[in-house]
């Protein structure tokens, strides 16, 4: 009787496991599609227009909940960003207000904000963050482009080695603000929680930000979901990367210097021992062949 008790909670088990894997295979996580930027491979560089159209979007909504903590106003007007002069990016400053201080009667007073500021985060600390997000914390956008990716997987990786592909932050970015869908009648959503395809276990806490012409861009581009999606990525990407066209630039360099430092010193060692391949005597003497052994 114990047996068989025995083999039945191994059924049993068994079974639970197999429903589990089941329901995990149904609901997996898809792989972001891979998307085409201006910056990707190694001749890519940002897309100005791209990287202003994305600072809207982020101005204008990612920027109520989420913080851009290590992005100075004056990092808009450097070479290879947004090219915003000094002049855009004293005017983006001062629409913001900056907390100074301790002012000569020691108190925290307001300002407007200047080149030299960092954009100040939308929540006074985490705690009112989390209160005004339901318990959810808003991840600063700062290097987001760089934490959030997700792998490949075999055999995909070993192309990105030579294909030089980088762009699984941006990808997974687009994805997520795309993802929202209805969630399946099966499964069990926590509450407060929104189905998102893309995201690691379908729950993510934020509402879907975007919607069709949400953000009006000043060059007439449609502010569509999928437009407005890729340019914030776009954005987010250089806020984390923001000497990408740089470093590029510096990388094709060393690579042709390295080209024609080897180029030179092929020739200069053929150079410097064609007398010594030539006349092997200088090295001391005719060389001498060895004898052949023979069987006797």
């Amino acid at each position: 009787m114990k047996q068989m008790l025995l083999v039945f909670s191994a059924v049993l088990a068994l079974a639970a496991s197999s429903a589990f894997a089941q329901q995990e295979h149904e609901h997996e996580t898809p792989q972001p599609p891979r998307l085409k930027w201006s910056f990707a491979g190694p001749f890519g560089k940002y897309d100005q227009a791209q990287l202003q159209r994305g600072f809207k979007v982020y101005k204008e909504v990612c920027s109520n909940c989420h913080s851009l903590n290590m992005v100075s106003f004056r990092n808009l007007a450097d070479a290879g960003g947004p090219g915003f002069s000094m002049a855009q990016a004293e005017a983006v400053a001062a629409e913001y207000k900056v907390k100074d201080g301790p002012n000569d009667q020691g108190e925290m007073f307001e300002r407007p904000g200047r080149l030299a500021d960092h954009f100040p985060p939308p929540f006074p600390n985490d705690q009112a963050a989390r209160s005004a997000n339901g318990g959810a914390l808003p991840p600063d956008m700062s290097v987001l482009a760089k934490a959030r990716t997700y792998e490949r997987g075999f055999p995909w990786f070993l192309f990105d080695i030579f294909t030089q592909y980088q762009e699984q932050g941006p990808d997974y970015i687009v994805a997520i603000l795309k993802g929202y869908a209805e969630k399946p009648k099966d499964m069990v959503m926590p509450a407060g929680m929104n189905f998102n395809t893309f995201f690691p276990g379908h729950a993510i806490g934020m509402p879907a930000p975007l919607s069709d012409n949400q953000v009006q861009f000043d060059d007439g581009t449609p502010g569509t979901i999928d437009q407005a999606g890729k340019d914030a990525a776009a954005f987010l990407t250089w806020a984390a990367e923001p000497h990408l066209v740089a470093r590029k630039r510096l990388g094709l360099q060393v690579m042709i210097f390295l080209i024609v430092l080897s180029g030179l010193l092929y020739f200069t060692k053929k150079k410097v021992w064609h007398d010594v391949h030539a006349h092997p005597e200088l090295l001391g003497g005719q060389a001498t062949k060895e004898p052949k052994l023979t069987r006797s």
